[in-house]
């Protein structure tokens, strides 16, 4: 096509809608003299990349190296084919491509006598980096097919992990009615490479805990579990290494067919031997090679006769592990890792850690490490506890008279019918139980905060119906409401490590009545209280400004905060580093010009960045307004009466009949104040840089406010949290 001379070489074009795809028209029965129908199955064209600039510069790409090279398939192609070459100068040793329209696998009609064989893995089970995604598993099909006459469907799913792979099972794998299902996924998918090393041991855990699960499920519908064993990443280090060894090592103890795949393509370090790796995360063709050259086909020799026996979870008999005499019980199942705990007695009972005869006797069941569940029949309420590597209950737990309660792993609750997993990030899942209920899991070593900001979290609930959310176990701690509106998640909620907690919902969103505070200056001391007390959203206009003047609070709402950030009444003053206001004086900006700016010669980029941040602030504060069922302003500092009455006047323009509250806090008799409606004072002072200078100050500050946001009966029940993402109208 050029025969390596540049000029005549193929023109690849691009454009703003489709790049950085690159594309040219050819047909290649030009280059070759020959129909597609014609050419060899292993035909190829070999390729490297000239630039050229805009001076007509010639740039070849690694002189010297090997040629890139794309395979010509024999057939015509039922659809374009894009190829991955990442980029000029890296020239990987096998090409990636793959069709621009995905192909449908093809519908095969059952057979009795057919033996069917199930792939359920993530993007390498899938042939991600392969030509055409003609992965390992893709190979083995086409033997299975050849040697046994076997039907192999690739269910594999990018990205996917243990918990995912068991939230789909039921959907994906059930109907199929397999003979044999190839487990294959992950550690890197378990976050194992990018995770610090406080968790390699907790995602070892729920990898080989979810395994586990997975091949309890494959049983249960009469299947024959296999497992892909682990394989390197190109981001491991010895650490990872060592585990990635372990883990293999139990693999070929648990009596389950393996495909061993680590010797095969391993460098000895866990990283993909040279010439095999792709990417970090995936071989390449020659590397998805390897995996099925490595995979021993007489494992496959196999009749639908020997189908095992299905085995329902109610078929296994409990065996008792603890009694005392006043009728506390403890039961296991085997092998589905079940603990029934039963209280008879009158009387509360609290397991705890140093509980030594019941751990003794516990740890005879050698429970795999993970948190367990167990729902509270009619209750609505969930327990947890947490078995820790030596076998043994880590968490303390007050188990009710008359209790009866059976705790499964975590993992349990993901494959149940009707259940969704909407979220997961390896340590914390949110799982849709029903319309009405959902689970909020936490498998980490430390407490997870979820918030409207978190917007994968945030969207994800949008699966929920809008409504408001309890957690009917501690319907009294802080955090434990969830708030759903139509848009997702509009609170915050908090899970202790190592927990699950069940959400119900309670009501609609109309039916209680939400309070939105919003800051009206004079500093950013409200703004740092909200932090401490987790009850701060995305930033308002007045949080980061000082607005000495009341008068000029007024006028700006007033004015609907038109002329706020206009560059024509904005000044920079170099000493102060603080960019003043020419209309209202007693506004100033101290968060706006960054360290990479130079406001002495050029302010236009702060003004851009300023109208951006203060537009997005402004319309959240009417937002906040429309949207909300109440409203508490609060403004810090010194003021006068009649400033503070002319602003009330102004708000209440602005509330058009919607409750509202003005709470003034500042170091004044709260006489001057006397007999203003929809006011409250509070002689206090807030002085944020004394909070800045002083942690210990601050948090006194800080309980000083939750006691008067408690008075007024504002907390994390009926807080209106304003999203971070306005909808649009």
């Amino acid at each position: 096509m050029g025969r390596w001379e540049v000029a005549q070489s193929v023109r690849l074009c691009t454009s703003r809608e489709r790049y950085p795809l690159w594309w040219v028209d050819l047909d290649l029965k030009d280059a070759t003299g020959s129909q597609s129908g014609d050419r060899p199955v292993d035909y190829k064209v070999d390729y490297k990349y000239v630039r050229i600039d805009a001076d007509g510069q010639i740039a070849w790409e690694t002189p010297g190296s090997p040629n890139r090279w794309v395979p010509i398939e024999a057939q015509p192609l039922p659809s374009l084919i894009i190829v991955e070459d990442g980029l000029f100068g890296t020239i990987q040793p096998a090409p990636y491509g793959y069709f621009a329209n995905p192909l449908p696998q093809p519908v095969v009609p059952p057979h009795p006598e057919v033996v069917k064989v199930v792939v359920l893995g993530s993007s390498v089970a899938l042939g991600c980096s392969a030509w055409l995604l003609r992965g390992w598993a893709w190979h083995l099909g086409r033997a299975l097919q050849q040697h046994y006459g076997h039907q192999l469907v690739n269910l594999s799913e990018i990205g996917t992990n243990v918990s995912s792979t068991i939230a789909r099972f039921s959907q994906v794998v059930v109907p199929e009615q397999p003979d044999i299902v190839i487990i294959a996924l992950s550690l890197g998918n378990e976050g194992l490479a990018s995770s610090s090393p406080q968790q390699y041991r907790a995602i070892q855990r729920r990898f080989e805990n979810g395994l586990q699960q997975l091949v309890k499920l494959v049983r249960e519908i009469g299947a024959v579990p296999m497992l892909g064993a682990v394989y390197p990443n190109g981001g491991y280090s010895s650490e990872h290494y060592r585990l990635l060894q372990e883990t293999h090592q139990r693999l070929l103890t648990w009596g389950i067919p393996l495909l061993d795949w680590l010797g095969a393509v391993d460098d000895g370090t866990g990283r993909w031997q040279s010439g095999l790796g792709f990417d970090p995360a995936h071989p390449n063709t020659d590397g998805h090679y390897q995996m099925y050259e490595a995979i021993d086909l007489t494992l496959f020799e196999f009749t639908k006769a020997d189908r095992i026996t299905p085995q329902p979870s109610h078929g296994c008999q409990e065996q008792l592990l603890y009694q005392d005499p006043g009728g506390f019980l403890v039961f296991v199942r085997q092998p589905e890792n079940r603990l029934r705990i039963m209280n008879t007695s009158p009387y509360p009972y609290t397991l705890t850690p140093d509980w030594t005869a019941l751990q003794r006797a516990i740890r005879v069941a050698q429970l795999p490490t993970d948190l367990y569940m167990a729902e509270t029949p009619g209750t609505g309420t969930v327990s947890t506890l947490f078995v820790q590597d030596d076998n043994t209950i880590a968490t303390p737990l007050t188990i009710a008279p008359a209790a009866n309660l059976v705790f499964h792993p975590v993992f349990h609750f993901f494959a149940q019918q009707g259940t969704q997993l909407l979220f997961n990030e390896g340590h914390l899942s949110l799982l849709k139980g029903s319309d009405r209920h959902l689970y909020v899991i936490n498998q980490s070593d430390h407490e997870y905060k979820i918030h409207p900001m978190w917007k994968e979290v945030r969207a994800a609930l949008k699966a929920m119906p809008a409504g408001v959310y309890e957690d009917l176990l501690y319907t009294d701690i802080p955090f434990r409401t969830m708030m759903i509106a139509q848009d997702g998640l509009e609170s915050r909620i908090k899970i202790p490590a190592r927990s699950a907690m069940r959400l119900d919902y309670r009501c609609s969103l109309s039916a209680i009545s939400r309070v939105a505070i919003l800051p009206l200056g004079d500093r950013c001391a409200v703004r740092m209280l909200l932090y401490k007390l987790e009850y701060d959203g995305p930033a308002f206009p007045f949080d980061l400004t000082r607005t000495t003047g009341i008068a000029d609070v007024a006028d700006i709402i007033q004015s609907d905060f038109y002329d706020m950030w206009n560059p024509n009444f904005l000044h920079y003053h170099h000493d102060a580093r603080r960019i003043y206001h020419t209309k209202w004086t007693g506004l100033s900006f101290a968060h706006e010009v960054e360290d990479t700016d130079d406001p002495v010669n050029g302010m236009l980029p702060v003004y851009e960045r300023m109208r951006a941040r203060y537009t997005a602030r402004a319309n959240r504060f009417w937002y906040t307004l429309r949207q909300c069922d109440q409203v508490l302003f609060v403004r810090t500092g010194i003021c006068d009466r009649g400033g503070v009455m002319d602003l009330i006047y102004k708000l209440q323009t602005k509330c058009h009949g919607k409750p509202f509250l003005l709470l003034l806090i500042s170091p004044q008799a709260s006489d001057e104040f006397a007999h203003i409606p929809n006011l409250r004072h509070h002689n206090v002072e807030f002085n944020p840089d004394r909070m800045y200078e002083d942690l210990a100050h601050w948090n006194h500050c800080t309980q000083v406010m939750k006691g008067i946001l408690d008075s007024l009966s504002i907390s994390s029940k009926n807080l209106f949290w304003c999203p971070p993402t306005l909808p649009k109208p």
